[in-house]
């Protein structure tokens, strides 16, 4: 029997511009409004806007960095191949791409705990780990079925996220012009904001950002991706923190920070404010959609960077497999479903989403530092291009917010470092075995 009938030897090409802008906006938007807008205006108070804000204007030029580069080299690893290409070094890209790895499983673990909050607000007998299995359960079946099932339930879920997003616009506008700003804002004893707190709310703020550096990582499963990837990042990006701004600006209208920060499901609380006649089984859903969706494609992302890392023989290649029917990396679940499942059991969620943040705030450092190398050693491409200054720009703007991130956020980026030098450690003398 031939190898090509037992095993797949590509991904299929199933995104266009329009879908992918969808995954992107789609991966952009569940984990930040839906998940931490509450934690967030916990630390920045009425100027949680003014968080978002300024995320946005960090995350824009880590987007263009990556625009560049995906257009560059459009192949499944992301941000592991981009250092690797930079550094050609073998134990930093492979650190790197475990880092980047844990960060799409903290990040599953964080919207897993979301996703468990707007359930108990309207089913509060589930226990909560039983509905963070069950949802980790749907998620490794949609993945392991493959990229165009995956697709499809993304262009749903963010369609429904979307319109969730548009209830909420909506009521508050119609609460906020009746008046129901004054009542609203005589919040006894709330304390004053200042612009410390403020990017400090975009240390964490950062988090409902992250989204846009995925789509590299399905380029291989692209049409025309030199042209399609830049222009998906750069679009999906605009879309969700537009979205992000207004949403923000609105619900810190209709309720205070006390308010928001202490939910755990803060925008079904802003509906049920704003509009307590709404059905709010209808909101529940539509939220449980949303965090759905983000969280599939993180999955999707970590099994394709895994897979990536595996191709390029960075990992063993045990998991650089595909399913000989569905073509799909169906052998990485067996790596993210544990990790995973004793991260959001384990961790709060703003804790774990702090993590996120950090852990994705270093790799961006390394992007951008990656491009500046690259550009150097390559000037010439014909695909998308930005001036040398953008990359330096973002490279000292992800330094500067990862300084205002918590500290025992960096303390526990700082043990998935050490985890990823043991495990290169321990490569490196099974080789040498």
């Amino acid at each position: 029997m031939k190898t090509n009938e037992l095993e797949a030897d590509s991904l299929k090409r199933v995104f266009g511009l329009p879908t992918l802008v969808i995954y992107g906006v789609g991966d952009i938007l569940g984990a930040g409004i839906y998940a931490v807008i509450g934690k967030i205006a916990g630390l920045s108070g009425t100027l949680v806007w003014a968080s978002f804000l300024t995320a946005m204007i960090v995350a824009a030029f880590t987007a263009l960095s990556y625009a560049e580069l995906g257009s560059r080299f459009p192949q499944s690893g992301g941000v592991a191949c981009f250092v690797h290409r930079a550094f050609r070094t073998d134990w930093l890209s492979i650190l790197v791409g475990w880092l980047m790895f844990c960060t799409c499983l903290v990040s599953m673990a964080t919207l897993s705990k979301a996703f468990a909050g707007y359930l108990n607000a309207f089913a509060p007998a589930i226990p909560a780990w039983l509905i963070i299995l069950a949802l980790f359960s749907v998620l490794a079946f949609v993945n392991f079925r493959g990229m165009k099932e995956s697709s499809a339930l993304n262009i749903f879920c963010t369609f429904v996220e979307v319109s969730g997003l548009l209830i909420v616009i909506l009521v508050s506008t119609l609460f906020l012009s009746g008046g129901g700003a004054a009542n609203a804002a005589a919040v006894p004893n709330e304390p004053a904001t200042d612009w410390n707190a403020v990017v400090q709310g975009a240390a964490l703020a950062f988090y409902a950002f992250i989204g846009f550096e995925d789509i590299v990582n399905v380029a291989e499963e692209v049409e025309n991706p030199e042209r399609n990837v830049p222009r998906a990042i750069l679009l999906a990006l605009a879309i969700a923190g537009t979205v992000y701004i207004l949403v923000s600006w609105l619900a810190i209208g209709v309720l205070n920070p006390s308010e928001l920060a202490a939910s755990g499901a803060p925008l079904l609380d802003v509906v049920r404010r704003a509009q307590p006649n709404f059905p709010q089984v209808i909101f529940t859903i539509i939220a449980l959609f949303a965090v759905l969706n983000t969280a599939l494609l993180n999955f999707v992302t970590a099994s394709r960077l895994l897979f990536g890392m595996s191709r390029e023989g960075l990992l063993p290649a045990w998991l650089g497999k595909l399913h000989r029917r569905r073509a799909t990396p169906y052998r990485t679940l067996l790596v993210i479903l544990p990790i995973a499942i004793f991260l959001a059991l384990s961790g709060t969620l703003q804790f774990l989403a702090g993590t996120t943040a950090t852990l994705i705030l270093a790799m961006f450092c390394l992007v951008n530092l990656s491009l500046l190398l690259i550009k150097r050693r390559e000037p010439e491409t014909n695909g998308f291009r930005i001036p040398y200054i953008v990359p330096a720009i973002a490279l000292l703007f992800n330094l500067f917010l990862l300084a205002f991130a918590s500290p025992v956020s960096h303390i526990l980026a700082l043990v998935f470092v050490g985890i990823g030098m043991l495990l290169i450690l321990i490569q490196k003398a099974f080789r040498r075995a």
